[in-house]
């Protein structure tokens, strides 16, 4: 016998029967920070959301830095400090928000500065889920959330 299997709003269907759900992650609200002329590094935010299981951001590119790391802030005995992470842990239906002084992908390197109103693509690649492109636009160099215009 044999059996046809194909994708069907994120689940493998076999003959008609659900299988299993296909992983996915859905990206949201990513944003960056403008930079000045001489900066040579930037940050990257967004919501990330897996759908059909746990999943974990394994690693993120662009071709705006010569470098991309997934960063945390962490208070050290009351210092703040950012340190990389290798890979972002994902639970299941819950949001993940990458915002500043907390997790964030580190965009080292910058090939030009990031100019308020202008974008650029970024690919996060994850453990399960197929990779997801996604248009990151520059907002004020003191935004604090997507779409805030800073001081």
């Amino acid at each position: 016998m044999r059996h046809m299997f194909f994708a069907v709003a994120g689940l493998i269907v076999c003959a008609g029967v659900a299988l299993a759900q296909v992983p996915s992650v859905q990206v949201s609200d990513a944003w960056a920070r403008a930079t000045t002329s001489s900066a040579r590094v930037g940050g990257a935010f967004m919501t990330l959301k897996a759908v059909g299981g746990d999943d974990r951001v394994v690693s993120v590119s662009s071709p705006v830095a010569e470098t991309i790391e997934l960063h945390e802030s962490i208070n050290d005995g009351g210092v703040m400090k950012m340190r990389e992470v290798p890979r972002l842990a994902l639970a299941p239906g819950q949001a993940t928000v990458l915002k500043p002084g907390s997790y964030h992908i580190m965009l080292i390197g910058l090939k030009k500065p990031l100019n308020r109103g202008e974008s650029f693509p970024l690919t996060i690649t994850f453990e399960k889920a197929a990779p997801v492109t996604v248009t990151v636009t520059v907002q004020a160099a003191g935004a604090s959330a997507p779409g805030h215009q800073g001081h």
